[in-house]
């Protein structure tokens, strides 16, 4: 016990040191929980729709949680606006766990896997843990990898060909509008006008406008190797 207590307290209220000991932790809790789910519901050891629809209303009642503590003390204003990707991409779950809508489950398993997945691996935290800020990053962008992956291994639809492109598409159909709102307020959504401060992938691909064509190739690339497991499962 008084291990446990020591090490929450050198833990606590700390910077998270990217892939230390509390972020790998963090990492793998995520991953057992989309595994197990989606094993589950595949073998209908559990109920698939009461799961997917539970997993859909926590992550809705996590995110309104959230703008209510964020506007409550921030106010509203064109720099506070849920424009990012993840933004985006946990009300697309939501709907995605709520209706199996094949597109868009599509997009929101290629660009949840890798936005907020990647948004995992390199945590851009303002706030210590565990703060409240920095516990609802990791439930809202790993519940997010949760929803998409039970979405597309739980056994629940089987994915068409040509999603790639599509997903791809309606990707960029979101860049462009985000980097319209992004010229008319001066804001950053998507870091579409600069890079995070705190370091990203964005710097393997030099200074802006270059990293952006670098990013959307990573992102195609990224889609394709995601299309590897899904047709297996489809298959199987």
């Amino acid at each position: 016990m008084r291990t446990f207590v020591n090490w929450w307290k050198l833990i606590s209220w700390q910077p998270m040191r990217i892939f230390g000991p509390l972020h790998l932790i963090l990492l793998a809790v995520i991953l057992v929980i989309s595994a197990l789910l989606a094993i589950a519901c595949r073998k209908q050891w559990i109920s698939p729709r009461a799961t997917r629809l539970s997993v859909g209303a926590l992550l809705a009642v996590n995110e309104l949680g959230w703008w209510i503590y964020r506007y409550s003390r921030e106010g509203v204003h064109s720099a506070n606006l849920p424009l990012q990707l993840c933004d985006a991409l946990v009300w697309l779950s939501v709907l995605a766990c709520f209706t199996l809508v094949p597109v868009m489950v599509e997009f929101v398993y290629f660009a949840g896997i890798a936005g907020a997945g990647l948004a995992l691996l390199t945590p851009d935290l303002a706030a210590p843990w565990p703060s409240y800020p920095a516990i609802y990053f990791f439930v809202a962008h790993g519940g997010i990898v949760v929803a998409v992956l039970l979405l597309a291994f739980g056994g629940f639809v089987h994915f068409r060909p040509g999603a790639v492109l599509r997903s791809f598409g309606l990707l960029l159909c979101y860049g462009v509008f985000v980097g319209a709102v992004d010229a008319l307020y001066g804001s950053n959504y998507m870091y579409l006008r600069a890079k995070p401060k705190g370091g990203s992938p964005l710097d393997w691909f030099g200074p802006w406008p270059w990293y952006l064509a670098g990013a959307a190739a990573l992102g195609l690339a990224l889609f394709v190797i995601l299309w590897v497991p899904v047709r297996r499962a489809g298959k199987s």
